[in-house]
């Protein structure tokens, strides 16, 4: 019999298209955004023998039992933590309601899960070698609980000096905990972690849990980045552990990135988030602490924690409503500029407003069809009236917002779907003149090293270049 006659690869074709039509229904039935299930759907269709198994592995974005099971999860959570007296920090959120800032965003107080808290202090960490700094300074202050959240830990100088540094507090005594993304830390060796626990750290990789198919599930990526020491000192931002956060790897060095330092009652929030991701990898809480008093005078600050677990898309509305408020200035930084409808159609109605508007984004790509989608829709914004620059010293991975003077967001979402809908990401809203400032002649010195992409620079794009954009934004909804 001949195994590879054409009436046997009749069949394998036609059982392929078969396949692909059931997908591409499941597709339309399931994806959240018109986009994304066009997206699918087309190229389900009409080749499924390219598309059906990265649509095994990245499609099925709603995914419901994950969804279900965390949702449980995170209400399992929040009832242990009930009878902790946990949020007495609550009661500081009423002077949020004094900020006229504040109060242009008036769906935030809704949108976020956590309130925003006065007395708080921040502080800029501009590059890694900042952020890590002050992070391991911190941690070998650290006297009762350490807790260590990013999305990539590598097993690299870096690494290896975190993981020393906590080994060394474990052996000291004090309670340390972390929590890496198993995709995106997939390189990092078992070694690594079996090293920590033998020394006396809980360490957990977070991994997408449900159904047998769900093995190939690697959408619900954590993408956040926290690290809380003895419930008094927080950090959240864009970087991750490994040597090209501090601009070591060429060719995308030197690396752009920005973190904060926190302290104050907005540091509970951090702890509670970083709980909600314990809880779903281990099933128990780690510890949580809530110093005995609070500072009187302080910034206004609300830690937006948002997920695919969400009742609504949180981290797409939060940058709508960020853009929304804006009446001086709305300034945006990201690696990845791959709007959703929503999103874009808010920056353009901004500009129409007279509100200068202003798109950071990378001159070079870690990720090509990203950065080749990233392009085109940067041509648009620039059609629309929107200031779109590229940072020339190396890549820029910082994810900031600059809204007027007194509004300003840092932390891991980017412009993108997959941190709209399919990661879980935190941003660190902070209401405050002087912080502003900061932030505003922080990302001056990035625009005076930047380019600013003009119309001639449209007009010179290649035809071929533009429908490699083009192909590139069909599928950016699933990228």
């Amino acid at each position: 019999m001949d195994f590879l006659g054409p009436h046997v690869i009749g069949y394998l074709i036609l059982l392929l298209h078969s396949l692909g039509l059931i997908a591409a229904v499941h597709a339309v039935l399931t994806v959240r955004t018109a986009q994304g299930a066009i997206a699918w759907a087309m190229s389900l269709f009409f080749i499924p023998y390219v598309t059906l198994i990265p649509y095994l592995i990245f499609g099925r974005s709603t995914f419901d039992d994950y969804i279900k099971a965390r949702r449980e999860a995170n209400q399992e959570m929040r009832e242990a933590i009930s009878d902790l007296n946990w949020r007495p920090w609550v009661e500081e959120a009423l002077t949020a309601r004094n900020s006229k800032a504040y109060g242009s965003l008036r769906a935030m107080p809704r949108l976020g899960r956590m309130p925003c808290l006065a007395n708080n202090s921040v502080r800029l960490l501009i590059n890694g070698t900042a952020t890590f700094d002050a992070i391991f300074k911190a941690i070998r202050a650290a006297e009762k609980v350490v807790l260590v959240q990013f999305f990539i830990i590598h097993d690299d100088d870096l690494g290896k000096k975190l993981q020393a540094l906590l080994l060394e507090k474990a052996a000291e005594g004090v309670a340390v905990y972390v929590l890496y993304d198993s995709i995106g830390s997939h390189a990092l060796p078992k070694s690594y972690g079996e090293t920590l626990r033998a020394g006396g750290v809980q360490t957990y990789a977070f991994a997408t849990r449900g159904s047998w198919i769900s093995r190939f599930q690697i959408n619900f990526r954590n993408h956040r980045k926290v690290v809380v020491v003895d419930g008094l000192l927080g950090f959240v931002g864009g970087h991750n552990v490994g040597d090209e956060y501090l601009g070591a790897k060429p060719p995308l060095s030197p690396w752009r990135d920005t973190h904060v330092e926190v302290s104050g009652p907005v540091v509970a929030c951090l702890q509670e988030s970083f709980a909600e991701d314990w809880f779903w990898a281990s099933r128990q809480l780690p510890p949580l602490i809530l110093p005995k008093s609070y500072p009187e005078t302080g910034v206004l600050c609300q830690f937006m924690a948002s997920g695919p677990a969400d009742p609504y898309e949180t981290c797409s509305l939060f940058f709508v409503e960020a853009i929304h408020a804006a009446n001086e200035r709305v300034w945006i930084t990201s690696p990845y500029f791959v709007p959703d409808e929503a999103v874009f159609s808010a920056l353009r109605l901004a500009v129409l407003r007279g509100v200068d508007v202003r798109i950071l984004i990378p001159s070079r790509p870690d990720h090509k069809i990203v950065f080749a989608a990233s392009s085109l829709y940067a041509f648009e914004a620039v059609r629309a009236g929107v200031r779109v620059f590229r940072y020339q010293p190396g890549f820029i991975h910082q994810k900031a917002v600059l809204v007027d003077n007194e509004i300003s967001a840092i932390g891991s979402a980017n412009l993108d779907n997959r941190s709209f809908r399919l990661n879980f990401e935190v941003m660190l809203l902070t209401v405050d003149q002087a912080f502003a400032a900061d932030v505003e002649h922080m990302l001056m010195d990035d625009f005076a090293l930047s380019r600013e992409i003009t119309s001639e620079d449209i007009k010179s794009t290649h035809r071929l270049q533009q429908l490699g954009m083009r192909v590139a934004r069909l599928v950016s909804p699933v990228l």
